[in-house]
């Protein structure tokens, strides 16, 4: 069985699964423990980064596709890592590692939710629009 994917920023919300796949896969609550979210200086989004006091609270994504895999991949860039992670309770799953400078403090996902989400979605369909087009 393929590891899922633990999404713990924007992949989270099933508007933006839904406009860059199609659909919305199958999500179970999930946390990592020795992992922080982190805001981004500048950024809606946040980075997941190593944190030994910390515990990242996420979403697994099980069932995708190895297109989709492809697409988010493509979609989340070089500033992320691909690495397989340790969940709480004994499951591996890939996740998305920042490979650059946080802030100080933890993302919000409810103020993103209520704040950034609309315009974030809108970025995810004009991002979709043209993949594959380049």
């Amino acid at each position: 069985m393929t590891a899922g994917l633990f999404v713990y920023g924007t992949l989270r919300f099933p508007a933006v699964l839904e406009v860059l796949l199609g659909r919305v896969p199958d999500l179970v609550p999930a946390t990592a423990t020795g992992w922080r979210v982190r805001a981004l200086p500048g950024a809606v989004y946040p980075g997941l980064v190593a944190d030994p006091a910390g515990v990242a609270e996420g979403l697994l994504i099980t069932g995708l596709a190895p297109a989709e895999r492809r697409l988010l991949d493509d979609y989340e860039n070089d500033l992320y890592e691909p690495t397989l992670l340790s969940l709480d309770g004994g499951e591996k799953a890939w996740a998305y590692v920042w490979k650059d400078a946080t802030e100080p403090y933890d993302w919000d996902p409810a103020y993103f939710s209520e704040h950034e989400l609309a315009a974030y979605t809108e970025n995810c369909r004009l991002w979709r629009g043209s993949y594959g087009t380049t």
